[in-house]
């Protein structure tokens, strides 16, 4: 495979999502592209494997229920998602979604709490609780990863199995340029959180498959409501995110006027700038 001259080691020697597992039937290729690039995702004496357009088989893992694979020579594992392995969680594929954004613009919009109430009303959020509460934000080094605590935003139906509207403490976590992870109050079992997990395959510069991974406190719902309802969710996510200008995320701090609501944001934007990613961003001027 000939990688864009664009990547960084950042981007070259990380994991990058390509299939998700349930997609993958012995005996079936599937055929899909990564960085620009044609990959295709294989079951082989019961592992999947993936390989580039010539056949040479490239680095692959099984993590979370999805494929992993890389253009380079990652040194560790993905990182940690201990919640997927608790008995009592329903993990669910949610839905794999083609979206003509860049994969940085869509982690910005999984961010952002503001439009709840102007995009998904009546589910996420509605007026007149537009507020966006101050929250804490930390770029851990030891982690490698940004975080956003304290997040607390009124929603009138927080989840499938939500009976009324409450107030939901949201957690986010950045552990890769690409993926992001939410922890969300769970209706169904307090002082515990529902995880959904955007998992990003950076097809081109402007265009994702956006892979959603629910693991869900929930024995009331069907597997089909709970992704009914996340599905619902994203379909009035995309034509947003597809109407973005520009569709690749500007790193400059200057290029967009930020808000105190956008602190995570901006911390993920300084965060893919010290890792030097260039993959669907527009660098910051020197």
């Amino acid at each position: 495979m000939t990688e864009p001259a664009s990547l960084s080691a950042a981007e070259r020697d990380a994991w990058q999502v390509v299939s998700p597992l349930d997609e993958i039937a012995a005996g079936r290729e599937v055929a899909t592209v990564l960085f620009g690039e044609p990959v295709t995702v294989a079951r082989e004496g019961g592992s999947a494997v993936a390989r580039r357009a010539d056949g040479a088989a490239m680095p692959t893992i099984e993590r979370y229920g999805y494929v992993w694979t890389s253009v380079g020579a990652p040194e560790g594992d993905l990182f940690p998602l201990p919640e997927f392995a608790e008995p009592d969680r329903r993990n669910l594929h949610g839905a794999t979604i083609g979206v003509r954004v860049s994969a940085p613009r869509a982690i910005e919009n999984f961010l952002d709490m503001g439009h709840f109430p102007f995009v998904h009303t009546g589910i996420l959020g509605e007026e007149p609780h537009t507020e966006v509460k101050d929250y804490d934000v930390e770029v851990s080094a030891e982690r490698d990863e940004v975080l956003a605590t304290g997040c607390l935003f009124y929603q009138p139906m927080a989840a499938a199995s939500a009976k009324a509207g409450i107030e939901v403490e949201y957690v986010y976590r950045v552990p890769h340029p690409f993926c992001s992870v939410l922890y969300k109050s769970s209706p169904g079992a307090p002082g515990r959180r529902d995880v959904i997990a955007l998992f990003l395959q950076p097809v081109g510069e402007e265009q994702v498959r956006a892979h959603m991974l629910l693991s869900l406190i929930d024995d009331v719902s069907t597997d089909a409501h709970l992704r009914n309802f996340q599905q619902t969710i994203f379909a009035q996510d995309k034509p947003i995110l597809e109407n973005q200008v520009p569709k690749r995320l500007p790193l400059d701090p200057r290029a967009e006027t930020p808000i105190r609501a956008d602190k995570s944001a901006i911390a993920y934007r300084r965060w893919l700038s010290a890792k030097g990613v260039g993959y669907g961003v527009i660098p910051a001027r020197g």
